[in-house]
């Protein structure tokens, strides 16, 4: 009989499950697996995550005062909690463990990794001190590991780039007062940072108009429900050429951001002691710098060009501020052994292919999420994201194209962190440390209290083989 790879792809993919390891735990990794599990193919999954713990973005890269957002991780709860699913944490792939070490136990991995760093703003004096990456914030006041465990909030008043929803989020937990937070899942640490918040002034700058700002509606409005936050928008930056009324017609979403902004415009204060500043038309063009630390921030007023963009006017305004948070975009990280696009940050691909410096696709290797198109759209968009990807591997089984896994029982691959000593942690294990954080909450009348060190997670999720 013809034993050439293809036949035997065709042969194994219907006398065995299809094997398939997913590398990331967020979202777009669990929406994935979801969607494997649903299709009319028999598989099993083992979805690798760096962490301790699951969740990705949902864990480390929303804001502790959205519970309504929170609320995904239950939907995601439902999926990790399928038998043809196993969840295999504080495994560093590429690192601990390499790709070409995986393939030998996998059909096809899927590298759905996320995006954690700070694009750079290319401006002078970005670099001082005071200057920060919005998501180093996020990865502080979320508890993630990986980041500082205390922070500087001695400014007064502070400057924020970019109208998008982190933006926004480091914007209102800016303003916010450390005990407003405290009845949220934030650790003690962050807490006694957030207490000591001097900030009584948050900028928050775009340089296109309200047609353009990328918030959702209801974050926006949200701004207002805390009683420490004057939101305030200056009149005459509520401005629409006909591109942006385009806009508006074309998108509910959009409209509604508008509107919201525009009654945040016209009303009356409501005398709440932290002001919030939205600022419509102002490009940052330098930060500036006193002694190596910031002390304000250069705006260039722009005006709409007639086709949603916009151009500068040459006039300059200088804020005086004492720190800036650049929230103009994540950045993926590269995985390695896995081709990367350094410049666009992805991993190079043809839609879920992964594709080599040549443009070929490299078999059995596919990518999904924000490392596969860059950090753009909200959590519900990486839904879409999957299934272009799952659909293109399904195929791939189907048709014989990849080349079987030499190791594909379950217990090859356990044996094999066993054999390397790797201390990984499993969803028996997430139950764990999950309740260990319930009741750390529950003792200070909170529904969780996160726990931040990196050996203190591992010890809560301590893993057994037979788990």
């Amino acid at each position: 009989m013809d034993k050439t790879p293809e036949t035997q792809g065709k042969q194994n993919s219907m006398s065995r499950p299809l094997r398939v390891a997913v590398i990331g735990a967020g979202p777009a990794g669990i929406y994935a697996s979801d969607l494997l599990m649903k299709s009319d193919t028999d598989v099993l999954i083992d979805l690798y995550e760096r962490m301790p713990a699951p969740f990705g973005l949902i864990r480390y890269g929303v804001a502790p005062d959205h519970p309504r957002i929170k609320g995904i991780v239950t939907s995601l709860h439902k999926v990790l909690d399928k038998p043809e699913l196993r969840l295999l944490g504080n495994i560093d792939i590429g690192n601990e463990v390499t790709v070409d070490e995986l393939r030998e136990y996998y059909d096809a991995i899927i590298f759905s990794t996320g995006a954690t760093g700070d694009r750079n703003l290319d401006i002078p004096g970005a670099d001082l001190e005071g200057s920060f990456g919005a998501g180093e914030f996020v990865g502080f006041y979320d508890g993630n590991p990986d980041f500082e465990r205390s922070w500087d909030l001695s400014a007064e008043s502070v400057a924020v780039v970019g109208v998008g929803n982190v933006g926004l989020d480091v914007a209102r937990i800016l303003a916010k007062t450390g005990d407003e937070l405290h009845v949220t899942e934030i650790p003690d640490n962050v807490y006694q940072s957030l207490k000591n918040n001097k900030a009584k002034e948050v900028h928050v700058f775009g340089r296109r108009g309200p047609a353009q700002a990328k918030f959702t509606p209801l974050e926006l409005k949200e701004l207002d429900h805390s009683p420490t936050i004057e939101v305030i928008v200056n009149p005459e930056d509520i401005i629409y050429d006909d591109a942006s009324e385009q806009a508006r017609r074309s998108s509910k979403t959009q409209d509604l951001v508008c509107n919201v902004l525009e009654q945040y415009a016209i009303r009356d204060p409501k005398g709440a002691p932290h002001k919030l500043y939205i600022h419509f038309f102002e490009s940052p063009v330098e930060i500036l710098g006193e002694d190596g630390h910031v002390v304000g921030i250069r705006t260039e007023r722009t005006e709409l060009d007639g086709n949603g963009g916009v151009r500068g006017t040459g006039q300059y305004t200088d804020w005086p501020v004492q720190a800036v948070y650049r929230a103009v975009g994540y950045r993926s990280d590269a995985v390695g052994g896995v081709p990367f696009d350094a410049e666009r940050a992805v991993i190079p691909n043809d839609g879920g292919h992964v594709l080599d410096e040549d443009g070929a696709i490299i078999p059995g290797l596919y990518t999904t999420g924000w490392v596969k198109r860059g950090p753009v759209g909200l959590i519900g968009n990486t839904k879409g994201d999957a299934k272009e990807t799952t659909e293109m591997l399904l195929a791939d089984w189907k048709n014989g194209t990849l080349t079987p896994a030499a190791k594909p029982e379950e217990d090859a691959v356990i044996q094999f962190l066993t054999d390397k000593n790797i201390a990984y942690t499993t969803w028996g294990g997430w139950h764990k440390l999950d309740a260990a954080e319930r009741a750390l909450g529950e003792a200070e009348g909170r529904e969780r209290k996160k726990i931040v060190e990196w050996n203190d997670m591992v010890t809560h999720a301590h893993h057994k083989n037979e788990d």
